[in-house]
């Protein structure tokens, strides 16, 4: 019988709110049959979560969600089937995290110089173990009456172009879909439609991209029939999902919602072999 898999979900490994195993219990809930953990930088949940999924009949495919730049442009790249303890891979992500945590660093120092008084240990009590990033600060902010909203700090300190940002850590997608590869995965682009045009688009996929998340809560049905007309004419292979990270308001209803069927991931294990 065809299942319903969503392979974009977050945990308390990067800027998700729920623990790899209530997160399981919820995709349980909520019908789904095969998940991705795709924890940015992070592959810390997936045996965690693994553990939990067996004796709910959940399979889990490993996954992670790598952070890019073109530009000044944030490029967004999904790992899909690749082994999540081959070392080169993790040395990688651990210096992702390291640079993290340096960009938060100088972040906090920015707020600190706009006389905004928050400390860097109420973000990275913010992140606990997993990986340190914007939204965590954004919390800390809003936790401490800093700012009124989670998307208040984005819009007055943290988006681009705004006075406390920080570039990233430059990592190419060429970067990542070398890494994945290496580790024997699949590389993905996240949300297309959140910040890559068309020309863009087609750049990555003569760089080697696998396949495009098709199916995501920012896709309109126009949009998934756009990029589904893509994924046709170059061969390459669908993915989706509800980009579920459990504790904003706007992604509640996600889960079960937004996902693909268990014959597109079987796809999938055909390209790699």
């Amino acid at each position: 019988m065809v299942g319903k898999a969503d392979l974009h979900l977050h945990t308390t490994f990067s800027d998700g709110a729920l623990s790899p195993n209530d997160l399981i219990h919820r995709v349980h809930k909520a019908g789904l049959t095969t998940v991705a953990v795709t924890d940015h930088d992070n592959t810390g949940a997936i045996d965690e979560s693994r553990a939990a999924a067996l004796s709910l009949g959940i399979e889990v495919i490993s996954g992670v969600e790598l952070s890019t730049v073109v530009g000044e442009q944030d490029i967004h790249i999904l790992g899909y089937f690749f082994d999540h303890h081959d070392a080169a891979l993790q040395d990688h992500l651990a210096l992702f995290r390291e640079e993290r945590r340096k960009r938060a660093e100088r972040i906090v120092e920015k707020l600190n110089r706009l006389q905004v008084p928050l400390t860097l240990e109420s973000v990275l009590e913010q992140a606990g173990m997993g990986s340190v990033g914007r939204p965590h600060i954004a919390n800390a902010l809003m936790e401490e009456g800093l700012t009124g909203t989670y998307h208040e700090a984005f819009y007055k300190y943290l988006g681009f172009g705004k006075p406390a940002y920080e570039k990233k850590y430059l990592v190419t997608p060429q970067d990542a879909f070398r890494l994945i590869a290496d580790a024997g995965g699949l590389s993905f682009l996240a949300h297309p439609a959140h910040a890559v045009d068309e020309s863009l688009l087609r750049k990555l996929i003569e760089a080697g991209i696998d396949g495009i998340e098709v199916v995501h809560p920012s896709h309109t049905q126009e949009r998934v029939a756009h990029y589904n007309g893509i994924v046709s004419e170059y061969y390459l292979l669908a993915s989706g999902g509800s980009d579920f990270h459990g504790g904003r308001s706007n992604d509640r209803e996600v889960l079960g919602r937004y996902f693909i069927s268990t014959d597109t991931v079987t796809m999938m294990r055909r390209r790699l072999q």
